[in-house]
């Protein structure tokens, strides 16, 4: 007899069976759905993420490496050496990396002071303790920025112009920004040209750099950050910031405007895997890596998709467990059935029917069994994935923001030097949704995991019985 025929009589004449074994696939099929369906869904936001977001590469010096290079300035004597022209960071090779395929954005920027002048005064309302030496933080803090609604300050809302414009890419060297409080305590409107001095300290034996540039007034901006009411040193008083281009602030540090030097520079990448090829790009563009190395800060894409690539870490790990578990029990569950039909087996044996048609028999069985249970999941998955999936996100979304939170309370001494924290990066909140879409990929492997657990539960255990011949079979007790 067709052994399609006897499993059909088989799957029909036991009805209570055939039930179990489709619910039990049904369970094991929907909850491996679901994994694959979340997998996917956390894929497609983490590509998402890397589009909005890209990742941010910092080039900046590393003395240590200008040190290992050999290429510091050693004078003639026992002294040190200085850093010199090889730790320059010039505006002019950056520009080159600028225009490497993986750079999506670029940015960049200088950090230092600048002493005021007989005719520009700091805004100091408390002056410093008598007797105590200020020269050294007595002077304005200068930031040399290619857009100022790039600063961190002006993007939260702490800074914001009140007349005229900002620094842009397009401003000229001479251009300026200055905090009302300044202005106001030295008579200046946007118009108005101020000269500062060169905010470098000499060093022992030299004597102090005295060239004065002036600069245009093109922007007056308020911190709402206001005095405290006593003395605090000025470069340390948001009132104090003032905002020039990179050349400008290449300028107040001595370096003169041929070719600006920089603190650092930034680029966002297009893909945080493009780091590799930004490297090359440079080295190809003039740059020593040892001496300036590019690293990726992808704090941003981190904190964006962090939840949601645990949750679908735990997705994965339950597929494999449910699978695992799910071809265990179907195992039992089909080694028990073979035993109850020893006899069954016997006389199909002993009337001539071939082994291998006997186990091919079972196995459409089971496999009928899964397929009705496959296109069930199918049905369901989408909607027990979204939600499964959107409370296993929230959980780990809330851990996420727990831990942001007391990381935000420990001290931060980043600004101890008045610098403002730096430029960083816009807090990203976490992804907290997932977009589950079910597709002819996903009920495609989740058929091929389940025709592929009725398989291994039917032919391992089948493999067994089906060694013994028709006598043993019918003879021997259960």
């Amino acid at each position: 007899m067709n052994l399609f025929k006897r499993a059909r009589w088989r799957l029909t004449g036991h009805l209570g069976k055939t039930l179990m074994l489709v619910g039990l696939f049904f369970v094991i099929c929907t909850l491996v759905l679901s994994g694959f369906l979340i997998q996917s869904a956390a894929a497609r936001a983490a590509d998402a993420a890397k589009q909005r977001v890209g990742a941010v590469a910092t080039m900046q010096l590393d003395v240590n490496g200008l040190i290992g290079s050999g290429k510091t300035d050693k004078p003639d004597g026992p002294q040190g050496g200085t850093i010199g022209a090889e730790g320059d960071l010039r505006a002019s090779l950056v520009d080159k990396i600028c225009k490497s395929s993986a750079v999506a954005k670029c940015n960049y920027s200088t950090d230092g002071g600048a002493f005021p002048t007989k005719s520009t005064k700091l805004h100091q309302p408390v002056p410093p303790p008598q007797g105590q030496d200020s020269l050294g933080t007595d002077l304005f803090s200068a930031s040399g920025i290619l857009d100022i609604d790039e600063v961190k300050e002006f993007r939260n809302g702490d800074s914001k112009l009140i007349a005229g414009h900002g620094i842009t890419p397009d401003s000229k060297d001479d251009e300026i920004v200055v905090e009302e409080r300044v202005a106001k305590d030295n008579g200046l409107k946007v118009g108005d040209r101020m000269k500062l001095m060169v905010g470098v300290l000499p060093g022992a034996g030299q004597e102090r750099d005295k060239r004065e540039y002036s600069f245009k007034v093109v922007g007056i901006y308020k911190n709402s950050t206001p005095d405290s009411g006593q003395y605090v040193p000025a470069m340390m008083a948001p009132a104090n910031r003032l905002y020039v281009t990179p050349g400008g602030g290449s300028k107040l540090d001595g370096k003169g405007t041929k070719d600006t030097v920089l603190k650092n520079a930034t680029f966002t990448l297009k893909d945080p895997g493009d780091l590799d090829r930004l490297k090359k790009d440079a080295e190809a563009a003039g740059a020593d890596l040892r001496i300036f190395p590019i690293t990726v800060n992808d704090k941003q894409y981190k904190a964006l998709v962090g939840p949601i690539n645990k949750t679908a870490d735990f997705a994965s790990v339950t597929v494999w467990l449910v699978a695992v578990a799910g071809t265990v029990i179907l195992a039992l569950i089909v080694a028990s059935s073979l035993r109850e039909r020893r006899k069954e087996l016997g006389i199909l044996l002993s009337l001539g029917e071939k082994k291998p048609r006997l186990l091919g028999q079972h196995l459409v069985e089971v496999v009928a069994c899964a397929v009705v249970a496959i296109g069930l999941a199918g049905a369901c998955s989408q909607v027990l994935s979204q939600s499964i999936g959107d409370k296993l996100l929230a959980g780990e979304v809330s851990s996420a923001k727990e831990e942001a939170s007391n990381k935000s309370q420990e001290p931060d001494y980043s600004n101890s030097m008045g610098n403002g924290g730096g430029d960083k990066e816009p807090e990203a909140e976490p992804i907290s949704s997932m977009d589950i879409r079910i597709g002819a990929g996903d009920i495609g492997k989740v058929g091929a995991t389940g025709l592929g657990i009725a398989a291994l539960a039917t032919l391992v255990p089948g493999s067994r019985v089906l060694r013994l011949n028709p006598r043993d079979i019918l003879t021997k007790g259960d």
